[in-house]
């Protein structure tokens, strides 16, 4: 794992002097439980857990990810894992369009139809949509993958029920919080909706998520 962002003091700065929903937040999680929006740096490792872990539970995710991970023998490459046959990937827990999903990143990063170091020079939404190209992954997980593994600073994911029920209940907005409201949260957030967001997120989850 490496550090917290180097943007991170300067955007808790930033949000406590704009928002006073936000300045509560963030005094609530100080050091060292902020120090939590790190990451592995390893995009395939981080695109097949958000693979894994769509449309089931937190417990049912990590449940599968460990059998896979052991599968792996502990080292989530595409070469190991292309060499997974489904009869062992269906044996980990994964459906049938997961172990696709999986089996084509795999197969596209070996061929290099899929190159996740061109994803460094694109903007955010350039970026969303080249991983929303490969099979499996939407703008959430791709946001998802901005945030968490690239660390990119300005990441407001509308689509994370998550993040819209933190704004309900922190905002005194029902739910689901009306999307004007919403997107005036985005303005007054920018450019640090990632550490707003992760902030929001804390509030209803003491375990930080990580990917």
């Amino acid at each position: 794992m490496t550090k917290k962002p180097k943007y991170w003091i300067s955007a808790k700065k930033y949000l406590s002097d704009k928002d006073r929903v936000m300045k509560k937040l963030i005094r609530s999680y100080k050091s060292p439980s902020e120090v939590i929006l790190t990451s592995r740096k390893d995009v395939f490792f981080s695109l097949c857990k958000s693979i894994i872990g769509q449309q089931i539970s937190v417990a049912a995710a990590n449940s599968v990810f460990l059998k896979f991970k052991k599968e792996c023998k502990g080292k989530i490459k595409p070469l190991i894992v292309s060499k997974l046959t489904t009869a062992k990937l269906r044996k980990c827990g994964l459906s049938r369009q997961k172990i696709l999903g999986i089996k084509s990143l795999s197969k596209q990063i070996i061929e290099k139809t899929f190159n996740p170091k061109l994803i460094e020079k694109m903007s955010d939404e350039e970026a969303i949509e080249y991983l929303s190209t490969l099979r499996q992954i939407g703008r959430w997980s791709a946001e998802m993958i901005l945030l968490f593994t690239y660390n990119r600073p300005n990441i407001w994911p509308i689509q994370d029920i998550g993040l819209l029920r933190a704004i309900s209940k922190n905002y005194k907005k029902n739910y689901l919080p009306p999307e004007k409201f919403v997107n005036l949260l985005k303005k007054r957030f920018s450019p640090y909706c990632s550490v707003a967001t992760w902030y929001l997120w804390r509030s209803i989850d003491p375990e930080p998520i990580q990917y």
